[in-house]
């Protein structure tokens, strides 16, 4: 499917990293794993970045993406709510549902203020998730689906790709190089993800869990998470 020419910019613009939703500040984990050497060089964060991605983000981000864009879609207010609690229930730690509290917060008041009004009630909702008010963002910018994850989990990596670059920290070329291997990797895993069905969608990442525990108690931060 082609992303209609009209649609591409808003599209870029949602995954611009200055999109005012203060991602920067996030490392999801990625922090902890380089204070304690589970992460190291390169090699080590391109192994961390791309084993969540294909266990994580495949398995359970991108297809509750998918239903989400669609519960967006189809105007199905229950299924939005149902797939977004799914998700939240599903971060491995505090910080990280909290992180994804604020993002989507900050997301549902960007979005009203550029008049989307269905994301007003999700500004101070209990349990939101940046994926909620990404795909309301896509569906109503007639963003196709394939493309809207694809920007999904393409803003994930980045961002993961930008903490390594100051934590490790890693060159200005070894992080485009994590970025030219993010691209096949990124298209695989929508491409297994919005096919995935209902039953097999979920994740299990133990050094997630760990890392975004041992995060908390973490004496010296650059991140929230």
């Amino acid at each position: 499917m082609r992303i209609n020419p009209a649609a591409l910019p808003r599209l870029l613009q949602l995954c611009s990293p200055s999109l005012p939703v203060g991602a920067y500040a996030y490392s999801q984990g990625l922090e902890s794993a380089v204070e304690r050497g589970w992460v190291r060089d390169e090699a080590g964060a391109g192994d961390w970045i791309f084993g969540l991605l294909d266990h994580n983000l495949r398995r359970l981000d991108l297809p509750i993406f998918a239903r989400l864009y669609r519960g967006w879609r189809d105007s199905d207010a229950e299924a939005v709510k149902r797939w977004n609690a799914r998700l939240h229930a599903s971060r491995e730690a505090a910080e990280l549902q909290r992180e994804d509290r604020q993002l989507g917060a900050a997301l549902a008041r960007l979005l009203t203020d550029l008049g989307l009004a269905e994301a007003a009630p999700w500004r101070n909702a209990p349990q939101v998730c940046f994926a909620a008010l990404f795909a309301l963002a896509a569906a109503r910018w007639d963003i196709p689906l394939p493309q809207a994850a694809t920007g999904y989990a393409w803003t994930w990596a980045e961002n993961q790709v930008i903490a390594a670059t100051r934590l490790i920290p890693l060159g200005q070329t070894a992080s485009q190089r994590l970025l030219v291997a993010a691209g096949p990797a990124i298209t695989a895993a929508v491409d297994e993800g919005l096919a995935l069905p209902d039953e097999d969608i979920g994740a299990a990442s133990p050094g997630l869990a760990l890392a975004g525990a041992l995060h908390e108690t973490q004496y010296s931060r650059l991140f929230r998470s």
